[in-house]
């Protein structure tokens, strides 16, 4: 799938709050509404690793891409990192409820968190409900340098650190968002994905219940 790595190349990385990049139009125009009619149905909130989905060829093509080590070299690159040898986690979440958007700075078995957001623009991004704000501490909010709505093939990076507190105000409905982390270890990435295949196994017994 032709992403926009020209555009992740260009584009300097923000220092505040947190080192980051923010990359609207990763997934071209041309090609989000084709990758969104090719992601799976999910009803229930969570994240989801993406081997217990089906995906259509567009959404397979862009997972594929982000898997691999064209990716992989771009946002070492970018960070001035080595990720040669990180394990990778790569999982789907499709809705977002009330509950969801508490501000947290994410796992410590975590190295790089990388968001794609795969949502057409709404009214209610317009009112800042599920854009995701990077903050400048874990008390408020409000007290945010950055706010990302989730719209439109938009990437986000950063890697993790124990000052790099995100969250966004409540949203209830359909949030679609490609989550890729690399991991500390290996050993790390099978804890978290087996996690997420048990959360994601019991979901689908409440949903048939």
């Amino acid at each position: 799938m032709p992403l926009a790595y020209d555009r992740l190349a260009e584009i300097p990385v923000a220092t505040d709050p947190f080192p980051h990049i923010l990359v609207p139009g990763f997934v071209p125009p041309d090609q989000l509404d084709t990758v969104i009619h090719d992601l799976p149905p999910i009803s229930r909130r969570g994240s989801f690793p993406i081997g217990s989905l089906r995906f259509g060829p567009a959404a397979e093509a862009l997972l594929h891409d982000l898997a691999g080590p064209a990716f992989r070299a771009a946002i070492a690159a970018k960070f001035g990192l080595d990720l040669n040898d990180a394990a990778t986690m790569l999982t789907l979440r499709g809705r977002s409820a009330e509950r969801d958007g508490r501000i947290h700075c994410d796992s410590t078995a975590k190295r790089v968190t990388i968001l794609l957001y795969l949502n057409r623009a709404t009214d209610a991004w317009s009112r800042h409900e599920g854009c995701l704000r990077l903050l400048r501490g874990p008390g408020d909010i409000e007290t945010y340098a950055v706010e990302v709505p989730p719209v439109n093939g938009t990437l986000l990076a950063f890697p993790n650190g124990p000052t790099t507190w995100h969250g966004h105000k409540p949203f209830v409905g359909q949030r679609t968002v490609v989550q890729l982390n690399y991991m500390t270890n290996d050993r790390a990435a099978r804890t978290e994905l087996r996690r997420h295949r048990i959360s994601a196994f019991l979901k689908r017994l409440a949903a048939a219940a």
